[in-house]
């Protein structure tokens, strides 16, 4: 949709009244109590039980998805969702420990993202995924005839947050409120670039890693929808059945009552401040730094790569998913997601790589480095294309990165093959150097190894890593925060990540904090690698310039 059209989103969510119903105890909130040195967290208010919490290795009693026949609208399906809710509150709960998706499939395509854009932008925490192109990969999920476009949630049945590195056992945590009967139960979120550094104040929300399982969500699939609503409760973190029914009925009232329309009149964003951190002279003399680093001969560092944030303050408030609807004119072969828990700004971006995919026991990955320009005539761009590819420096890098996540999927899978070996993946405004790795796990189990063995690559981080990761620790004067780290979902057959570049963080009276990164190896030029990162936040600056709107004025209306 083009920026500045009018839009109108007709949103009811529910066409009756929804039940009254009352706590009849307070709703007890698993919370963080652990204090780590140099950091500074508050503790998050939230109905949303931390699975965190509880014994990673329980079996839950219940996992459940029911699905009722295809509504023609979502009001319709409201409708049927609503009923369905009342037959919860009204049930016996059969165990101590669930969780129950309930689905409505819609009969017509509604965009996700639009969906999300109509509802109240206060209702946190909320989030959106959507896939890349996955013509390349197999789903599991043989019985969903339709490809899942894209996911958008509000409210939390579940969370999983806190303060140390993800851990096998929080994987375990997850994973028990999944199952392979239940594919579209899935937790989505994020983990930090580098869990054992100090969190700054922008990303406390977030914790070491932040996952939520929807309380409200909407699919979106190639020629049809779905509104969804989840409950999930264990007594054993003192969350019972009725308060996750109560909980997700506080979520549905106010996802029931708004609507929004959007007039098309918007105000331009003015940036009144932008800070580099580090500027110009700083970040020449990082990369020097670096680079006499890379050419020592007592060293063994090959790549590191430098990152740095621009804080940019406006005139009004940026709304995170405008900028993201704007951004899906760049998602071509990318993905684009959200994730914003409470008291928090939103982490979005559109990024083009892929950390891994899982189905069962197959999984692949890929490398991706060095970066051009496109060109602006397909001569033009043919011989930019052929410059990357012939570029030994380039080749450098890019080597650098697939023989590095190839040598992690042979420690791990038992098989694993590199094909394509080497071609140009082009995007919109940029061009890559792209190879693709599939491998086969010995168990499922090992998806945490891939996972944690593939994060962070040579192409966010450096190599060797460790070496690359203390450089980057003692040269950046910025908190990486979720930029870089994984980014996406777990599900019960399923696991997609993508690596969080091409992000900023947005909103909650914070501006934009763009992020973007290059890898420096021997023979870089500081001002080039500049430019680079000049080019890399091009999607978020142009927002602010030329063509994007960033809030509309809204009128909020009752049906």
């Amino acid at each position: 949709m083009a920026a500045g059209t009018t839009r109108q989103c007709i949103g009811r969510f529910m066409d009756i009244e929804p039940m009254k119903f009352s706590f009849s105890s307070p709703t007890a909130i698993a919370r963080q109590s652990i204090h780590l040195p140099n950091h500074r967290y508050k503790e998050l208010s939230s109905l949303s039980m931390n699975g965190c919490a509880g014994d990673p290795r329980a079996p839950l009693g219940v996992i459940e998805t029911r699905t009722l026949g295809a509504a023609p609208s979502p009001a319709v399906a409201a409708d049927r969702l609503n009923s369905a809710l009342y037959d919860l509150k009204t049930a016996s709960p059969t165990s101590d420990s669930g969780i129950i998706r309930i689905e409505v499939p819609i009969v017509q395509q509604i965009e996700a993202l639009e969906w999300l854009s109509c509802q109240n932008h206060t209702l946190l925490p909320r989030c959106y995924f959507s896939g890349r192109d996955s013509n390349d990969i197999d789903h599991t999920d043989t019985s969903q005839k339709q490809k899942l476009v894209s996911v958008a949630g509000l409210g939390s049945a579940v969370s999983f947050r806190h303060l140390r590195p993800f851990s096998l056992d929080d994987w375990h945590s997850i994973k028990r409120f999944l199952s392979k009967n239940s594919p579209l139960i899935r937790a989505y979120g994020a983990m930090r670039f580098d869990a054992r550094s100090d969190i700054a104040p922008e990303w406390e929300g977030f914790g070491s890693f932040y996952f939520m399982v929807p309380q409200v969500e909407f699919n979106e699939f190639e020629g049809s929808s779905m509104i969804a609503a989840t409950i999930a409760w264990d007594n054993r973190l003192s969350r019972t059945y009725e308060e996750a029914i109560a909980a997700l009925e506080a979520t549905i009232w106010q996802v029931s009552s708004l609507v929004q329309r959007i007039n098309g009149t918007s105000h331009r964003a003015v940036v009144l401040h932008q800070a580099h951190v580090p500027n110009k002279a700083s970040w020449d003399s990082a990369v020097k730094q670096a680079l006499d680093m890379i050419t020592t001969k007592n060293s063994s560092l090959v790549k590191v790569v430098l990152a740095r944030s621009s804080r940019v303050l406006t005139t009004v408030e940026i709304d995170p998913l405008e900028w993201l609807t704007s951004l899906q004119v760049e998602g071509v072969n990318a993905y684009q997601f959200c994730l914003q828990p409470p008291e928090s700004p939103a982490f979005i971006g559109n990024t083009p790589e892929r950390l891994f995919y899982r189905n069962r026991l197959s999984v692949c990955s890929e490398a991706l480095a060095g970066t051009r320009a496109r060109g602006g005539t397909e001569s033009l761009d043919l011989q930019i294309g052929q410059d990357l590819l012939s570029s030994a420096k380039e080749h450098h890098e890019f080597s650098v990165v697939r023989e590095s996540i190839r040598r992690k999927f042979e420690d791990v899978c038992s098989s694993t093959v590199v094909k394509p070996s080497k071609v140009l993946r082009k995007l919109p405004r940029v061009q890559h150097l792209y190879a693709k790795l599939t491998g086969t796990l010995q168990k499922e189990d090992d998806e945490f190894k891939i996972l944690s063995s593939l994060h962070p690559t040579p192409a966010v981080c450096g190599l060797p890593t460790e070496e690359a990761r203390v450089l980057i620790s003692k040269t950046e004067m910025f908190d990486r925060g979720m930029y870089a780290g994984p980014v996406g979902w777990f599900g019960g057959a399923e696991s997609e990540f993508a690596v969080g570049i091409r992000s900023a963080l947005v909103g909650k009276d914070s501006g934009a904090i763009l992020y973007a990164g290059t890898g420096i190896v021997e023979g870089s030029d500081s001002s080039l690698e500049w430019k680079e990162l000049e080019l890399k936040t091009s999607q978020f600056t142009k927002l602010m310039k030329h063509e994007a709107p960033l809030v509309p004025m809204r009128e909020k209306v009752e049906l």
